[in-house]
């Protein structure tokens, strides 16, 4: 979606440019032979402002690949229509479920907020806000805006928001922005499967491993055995082995299973933002994806980064930055010197890309770079030895029961790292981290000394202090475990079915701790309160609704308990959040 802040009115195609991007979406009804080049929805600039929305879920034909399938859609649109609030007024959304009986995505639907400050009962999570909707059954979302900046909205119901139920929401403050610009573009990262999203769960938990075709082989071995010593590659294969994974696995799923998508466009598909050379362009960065985290530069431009998960942040110019899913971040460039400028946005693992183009008019292209080497994981990227290095002693509480170690001497900032007694002995617990550190300043693995400036967590700073001032009254510690084999997520040990709510106190502020004790990446999100993350000493640095956890970390964030009911807290990985790492929280007077 595209705005000229000089008409402060949607840019509109002209009537034939529309015609003919209509013939190229096979998302609409009918048209399933087309191939799914993207969607009408957000490319060509359709989008929903004010304070009342008729929201329609349904099922339409949809082909990224050349072969048909079904999406979930909104309006008929993939991504969903772009919703643009005004903070200070009251939204009233109409969502009505009208998928067909045969539906394979189920018969219930819902849509969350995600960022949103709104009662418990308008958050969309069936089970803990509220029933879900019903085939045939229109729920009315109504709420005060309270907030400004970009978010996004997506389905809590099954797997339905990787099928395709997600969408943009820009909310207009109604204080000015410490920042300037001309035009802004919105830029909806997403993944999607030509499977059906509960196949390829149950393939996940029979295969984990299916889409890690980067295991290493007898020639990797022995260029390693002839750098490092035979003894050390043994040892080295050795400890892999007993953690039962190989540091190429990176992620779960990735571009051998997935089309990446850029506001639902294939990068064939070339999704196009306009911009007049001098301009600034603010750019809405949102990742909508189901499990990809994606590592976005647009090579001959400085990005300067002004908000992150909607909230402003002191300005940091930057080359690249690694979003996670859920997160957003917006960026301010100023292209000039050439007609076109490619978006790149690779997976994590570098095993795939969605591109776009900034453009000064439509059909133009610039050159897409090629994609980064394969990262490769390291013990100290798990919490075990010293950062950016292997320290194979530090393997020592790899994993306790296979490797026979005793933890008693492992030291962490000079105390030893405990865990929760629901850790031990579990079946679906197959590591532990040793020496978690905060890793801030760490721009995560894979994007380490390119030679480029990237994005981290230390460089985010909020415009205002600590929103609430007081210290925290309480602690919380959780750790993030799985099992890579069993394809078993959770916290403390325990999946969603086997754990109590954690109850917070209405008006109390409290510090949670996490812990991640797998070798996994999880975006963690709270629903309904703010998470306030803290730097390495304990102050205050950025307001986030999604806080990031790369392996082998431990980082803490404030909450303030200011939202009465029953909320969703989980990984924002769709499928972990299904396979258990999943809490309930609720506030309680």
């Amino acid at each position: 979606m595209s705005f000229d802040r000089s008409r402060d009115a949607p840019v509109q195609p002209a009537r034939r440019r529309f015609v003919q991007g209509l013939a190229a979406a096979g998302v609409l009804a009918g048209v399933g032979a087309w191939p799914l080049r993207a969607s009408p929805g957000v490319m060509r600039g359709a989008a929903m402002r004010g304070t009342e929305f008729d929201l329609v879920i349904g099922e339409t034909p949809a082909n990224f690949t050349g072969r048909t399938r079904t999406a979930i859609t909104v309006n008929g649109s993939l991504p969903a229509p772009l919703l643009r609030w005004q903070e200070g007024t009251t939204v009233n959304l109409r969502v009505s479920n009208a998928l067909p009986a045969d539906s394979i995505h189920g018969s219930e639907a819902s849509i969350h907020w995600h960022g949103i400050l709104l009662p418990a009962n308008m958050d969309g999570v069936p089970g803990i806000s509220f029933d879900g909707i019903g085939r045939g059954e229109t729920y009315h979302y109504r709420f005060d805006v309270r907030q400004g900046g970009t978010y996004w909205y997506h389905s809590h119901s099954g797997f339905q928001e990787q099928a395709g139920l997600y969408g943009p929401l820009v909310i207009d403050p109604i204080a000015p922005e410490p920042f300037a610009y001309d035009r802004e573009h919105v830029v909806m990262l997403t993944d999607w499967t030509d499977l059906d999203p509960a196949a390829l769960f149950a393939r996940l938990k029979k295969m984990p491993g299916y889409d890690n075709y980067y295991k290493r082989t007898v020639g990797d071995f022995m260029r390693d055995a002839g750098r490092d010593g035979t003894r050390a590659a043994l040892a080295d294969r050795g400890m892999w082995g007993r953690m039962r994974m190989t540091p190429t696995d990176l992620s779960d799923v990735n571009a051998h299973t997935y089309t990446y998508l850029m506001n639902g466009a294939t990068s064939l598909a070339n999704w196009t933002g306009l911009f007049r050379t001098g301009e600034k362009v603010r750019l809405r960065f949102i990742n909508g994806s189901s499990m990809t985290y994606f590592d976005v530069r647009i090579p001959g431009l400085k990005m300067t980064v002004v908000a992150a998960d909607g909230q402003h942040v002191h300005p940091v110019t930057i080359d690249e930055f690694r979003i996670s899913p859920a997160e957003t971040y917006d960026v301010i460039v100023e292209p000039s010197g050439q007609d076109a400028f490619t978006i790149f946005a690779q997976d994590m693992g570098h095993t795939g890309y969605v591109s776009g183009t900034l453009a000064v008019r439509e059909g133009l292209r610039a050159p897409a770079p090629a994609l980064d080497p394969r990262a490769i994981l390291t013990m100290a990227d798990m919490g075990h030895g010293a950062q950016g290095g292997m320290d194979h002693a530090g393997m020592a509480g790899m994993d306790h029961a296979a490797m026979g170690h005793d933890m008693s001497g492992m030291q962490h900032g000079g105390a030893v790292q405990s865990h929760p007694a629901s850790e031990e002995g579990n079946p679906f617990v197959d590591m532990q981290t040793t020496a978690p550190t905060p890793r801030l300043d760490d721009p995560g693995i894979g994007l380490r000394d390119n030679g480029r400036k990237v994005l981290s967590y230390s460089m985010l700073k909020s415009t205002f202090e600590d929103p609430d001032g007081r210290d925290p009254g309480r602690e919380i510690e959780l750790h993030l475990t799985g099992h890579m084999e069993r394809f078993v997520w959770g916290f403390n040990g325990q999946k969603f079915s086997q754990a109590e709510p954690l109850r917070l106190t209405y008006g109390e502020r409290l510090r949670i701790v996490l812990v991640n004790d797998t070798m996994m990446t999880h975006p963690i999100h709270l629903h309904g309160m703010w998470s306030d993350l803290e730097d390495e000493d304990g102050n205050f640095l950025v307001r986030k609704h999604t806080i990031d956890m790369p392996p082998g970390t431990r980082r803490s964030y404030r909450v303030r308990a200011d939202a009465l009911g029953g909320w969703a807290y989980h990984c924002h990985l769709l499928f972990h959040m299904e396979a258990g790492m999943m809490r309930e929280v609720r506030v309680e007077e």
